[in-house]
């Protein structure tokens, strides 16, 4: 046997449909799109979300309020969550997201003075709350505010 005499299986192989042949082909003039209408022509498709010429969904529905395009969102730590990190001298945003504590990271990290932390520790985060960073400086601590 040779490579030469390898041939697909009956039935395996189909051949293609040869449109616009002619009419002698059985698929001439029209090509299968038939006579008139939309779908006939060249460019005739509709898009999925069209309507029919019916008000569209998204101007059907009610709009109410303003959304600010510029609004910050921050990733919410807090004072009590430090205690994981006793030991270090210095933790970063790094150190929340491989902790465990922002799970998805928004913009910023913010540091909220919920618990309490009994260790000098000093913290690196966008934005802190007046609270906790009395809490972390009342144990000589320090909160370092990047901008």
């Amino acid at each position: 046997m040779n490579l030469s005499d390898l041939k697909p299986s009956e039935g395996s192989r189909k051949k293609r449909k040869r449109v616009g042949r002619g009419t002698g082909s059985g698929r001439g003039t029209t090509a299968g799109y038939g006579n008139k209408g939309q779908r006939s022509t060249s460019g005739g498709t509709k898009p999925e979300w069209f309507e029919g010429g019916q008000m569209p969904l998204t101007r059907r529905i009610p709009k109410r309020g303003f959304k600010n395009p510029f609004r910050v969102e921050y990733a919410l730590v807090k004072v009590g969550d430090l205690a994981v990190f006793k030991g270090k001298d210095k933790v970063s945003i790094q150190d929340f997201i491989e902790s465990g504590f922002i799970k998805d990271m928004k913009n910023r990290v913010k540091l909220l003075s919920d618990g309490e932390i009994d260790f000098s520790l000093k913290v690196a985060v966008h934005k802190a709350s007046k609270k906790a960073i009395e809490k972390v400086k009342a144990q000589g601590g320090d909160v370092e505010v990047m901008i």
